[in-house]
């Protein structure tokens, strides 16, 4: 007799999103789930036959049924950090972000109790470290391209937040931040170690409070939240996860205690997505000595690649370019981790046997890395699933090279919001160079590996699919099923998780979403499309009928 099923979902209108040489896209109206997996598909009536007297039926009600949606790329300590101090997305000009975070600036006056800003400065070693942020008035994701006033956040914007409290505001991309004088002064002398070009400097000849690339790192490090902090940021954006039908993501790691907490997570049975960490290339020795592995780890948390930078961002003008930027003639960008260090890095890595995972986004960057990884050694840069992340801005010979090679194009759709006309690509690279970011229509075309991710701007994946779907140029487009299997099977196999994520059969993760109408039916506005259920392993994380 067969077993009968913990869950089963009816009357919905499943999508399996199988690969089209696995017989391609099917309907199922209904799911069975047993210990985690999907156990049948099929008609309602059919899978109906699997419940039992403990059996949990969940009613659809016609609501549409995906795989969970996997993030390929994004940062979510920095996400929930969107949620817990400010979120300055929501900013339509300076004075806005200035006014949100005064806002911030006046509850963090109200919780440190004493409003001692003096006495919480002196809590400080010499290199400017702090224990917590609590001090710190910190905003995150601002995009001055949005703005009428299309300008960086400076030093005179967030000496008006705060002058006695350390204010910082990191554009979206994180290549960018503004700080006040209070931290200008307190960090000079990390300051005055970072390269001229990363700390812009007015006519007078002061810092602008405008910082750049590694002028940020000293910033970053100072305000690097504790673990019991990175516990709460990660539980939020956790939860904000669930809500937007993410079942998994691939996290980008730094000097961080998330790794920690997702574990902590894990072993109490309260992590909501299953996390893939990519740790950040100065921790490749600390990794093999300890024995990691790409791949190690649990179900729910594994060890993804080994992270390394090459350019910067268009925002920044920093993503390294065969040609000058349009606004900026005498720039082509800068080189964040040097063309040979990063092939050293590669084959170190990739000689230790872990997938590595480089970010490049100008056309030059794009084409250094691909050499890198086809020197790296005698391991074929398809069998280690090496990505590139970002490939804003890949020449037709690169996309070809990807193609030959399987490194993994692991991209962010959500970015095509700076292709329309007027937006940031047009007027850093010109309308021409504008039209040739982004190319997925030529790059799936071509047969490169697409994995879809959000870089967290914003961590949702339907925007994603929105912009992919719905680009203004014709070799940027997508259909909506190859925009979902991007963000599903695309992503999984980045992750090496094909096996076991991004399809509905039988055999893989009872890893689901709902959506409350169809993207196919509304694909002119799939962003406006709200999740209705997110399910991991068969259990329900976010009901929200």
């Amino acid at each position: 007799m067969t077993e009968a099923a913990d869950r089963i979902f009816v009357n919905g209108e499943g999508h399996t999103l199988a690969d089209p040489d696995d017989g391609g896209d099917a309907v199922r109206e209904a799911v069975a789930v047993r210990d985690g997996r999907i156990v049948r598909t099929g008609r309602t009536h059919d899978v109906e036959l699997l419940a039992g007297v403990d059996t949990d039926t969940v009613d659809l009600d016609g609501r549409v049924v995906l795989p969970g949606f996997v993030d390929a790329h994004t940062h979510l300590t920095t996400v929930g950090r969107y949620i817990v101090h400010t979120d300055l997305s929501a900013a339509d000009s300076p004075e806005s972000a200035v006014d949100l975070l005064a806002e911030r600036a006046g509850e963090v006056e109200r919780e440190s109790g004493d409003g001692d800003a003096e006495g919480d400065g002196d809590e400080r070693d010499a290199n400017g470290d702090a224990d917590g942020t609590g001090e710190w008035v910190l905003g995150y994701g601002y995009d001055e391209s949005t703005w009428d006033e299309s300008r960086y956040l400076t030093r005179e914007d967030l000496d008006r937040v705060s002058a006695e409290r350390p204010v910082a505001a990191f554009r979206e991309d994180m290549h960018v931040a503004a700080v006040n004088g209070v931290v200008i002064d307190r960090f000079g002398d990390a300051l005055a170690d970072a390269p001229d070009e990363a700390v812009p400097t007015g006519d007078d000849g002061e810092p602008t409070g405008v910082l750049l690339e590694a002028a940020i790192d000293p910033i970053y490090r100072a305000v690097e939240p504790d673990r019991e902090e990175t516990r709460a940021v990660v539980e939020a954006a956790l939860d904000g996860c669930a809500a937007r039908g993410i079942t998994g993501f691939h996290d980008m790691v730094r000097n961080s205690h998330a790794p920690r907490v997702y574990r902590d997570l894990d072993a109490a049975g309260e992590l909501t997505a299953r996390v893939r960490i990519n740790y950040w290339s100065d921790h490749l020795d600390a990794a093999r000595e300890v024995g990691l592995a790409t791949n190690a780890g649990s179900d729910r948390v594994e060890i993804g690649a080994i992270k390394s930078f090459t350019d910067g961002s268009f925002g920044g003008r920093t993503a390294r370019l065969s040609e000058p930027y349009a606004d900026a003639p005498d720039g082509t960008g800068q080189w964040v981790v040097d063309p040979e260090e990063l092939r050293e890095t590669v084959a170190a890595a990739t000689d230790a046997g872990f997938q590595f995972s480089a970010h490049a986004i100008g056309d030059e960057a794009i084409s250094v890395v691909v050499d890198a990884y086809e020197d790296a050694s005698e391991t074929d840069p398809g069998e280690a699933r090496h990505r590139i992340e970002h490939v804003e801005l890949a020449d037709d010979d690169a996309i070809e090279r990807l193609a030959e090679t399987g490194v993994v194009a692991s991209v962010q759709p959500n970015f095509l919001k700076w292709a329309k006309e007027g937006g940031l690509y047009e007027e850093r690279l010109g309308p021409e160079r504008t039209a040739e970011t982004n190319r997925y229509r030529e790059m799936l075309d071509a047969g490169v590996r697409l994995a879809f991710g959000s870089d967290g701007m914003p961590m949702d994946p339907l925007v994603g699919v929105h912009h992919a779907v719905n680009a203004p140029a014709e070799a940027q487009r997508l259909t909506v099923t190859e925009a979902l299997r991007a963000y599903t099977s695309g992503a999984a196999y980045a992750g090496f998780d094909e096996d076991r994520l991004g399809t509905i059969e039988p055999g893989k993760r009872a890893d689901l979403v709902a959506l409350d109408a169809s993207p196919w039916e509304r694909s002119d506005a799939i962003d406006d499309i709200d999740v209705a259920l997110t399910v991991v392993d068969g259990e329900v994380v976010f009901d929200g009928r």
